[in-house]
């Protein structure tokens, strides 16, 4: 099926926005400026801005204009922040909000990706391979982040969008998460990747239940994982604890 013009606009803009052309809270040039710019009729670039809204990306402001949507809203962040700090077992009240809502989202980017999505799936993939071994475990939980963002933006649901992005900012805030201790244990690196990469792959291939199912056995693993980060983190304490005291 032939891509529509508006389609290959809402890529490029996209692009732009990935290659920080213009940042959160900008404001994109007047809609006859930027069709020149693109070589478009206004029509497609209208429809194509549409789109980008509708994922979550671009806002209309009363008073005219288009933005680029802020990623996350402090208002949402700051009493989670605190329940992290007063609950460590809070971060597995996250994996289970994140286990409903990946499936749902690696469903919808098999159906929904385009070129500009499947790339930069790939390229996030890439990069968290490459993140392996990095001094610091928490580069590579990053980076496993921005792979899961990736596949999130592409179902483009802009709820969906802000949840997640939110989320993610939240657990990277948070000095009380401990995924990147994940990555320090042993035999976990290499199931790990195997499991992103078969979500990707499932995302990639257009097979939306595969995918779906692919994020949420990943998501068991990781939850399983953790918790046995927590049971031995555990036993450490009440070994120090039960040292005579000299």
């Amino acid at each position: 099926m032939k891509q529509k013009i508006s389609d290959k606009v809402a890529e490029r803009l996209k692009e732009m926005l990935n290659e920080d052309t213009w940042g959160a809270g900008d404001k994109l040039p007047p809609e006859r400026e930027l069709a020149k710019q693109l070589g478009v009729s206004r029509p497609s670039l209208r429809e194509a801005l549409q789109k980008l809204a509708c994922a979550g990306l671009l806002a209309t402001r009363h008073g005219g204009g288009t933005y680029v949507q802020e990623k996350t809203e402090t208002s949402f962040i700051n009493p989670l922040l605190n329940l992290f700090h007063e609950q460590v077992e809070a971060k597995f009240d996250v994996l289970e909000v994140r286990h409903a809502l990946e499936g749902t989202a690696a469903y919808y980017a098999a159906l929904r990706h385009t070129e500009v999505d499947r790339q930069r799936i790939q390229h996030c993939f890439d990069r968290m391979i490459e993140m392996h071994g990095s001094p610091d475990p928490l580069d590579e939980a990053k980076a496993d982040a921005k792979f899961h963002l990736a596949i999130s933006e592409a179902a483009y649901n802009p709820v969906l969008q802000h949840i997640m992005q939110n989320l993610f900012s939240l657990l990277e805030n948070s000095i009380t998460h401990n995924l990147d201790k994940l990555y320090t244990l042993p035999k976990v690196f290499e199931p790990l990747s195997h499991q992103h990469e078969r979500m990707m792959n499932k995302v990639l291939e257009r097979d939306a239940d595969g995918a779906r199912r692919a994020a949420q056995e990943h998501l068991i693993f990781v939850e399983e994982s953790l918790q046995q980060i927590e049971r031995a983190e555990t036993r450490k304490l009440h070994a120090v604890r039960s040292l005579p005291t000299l």
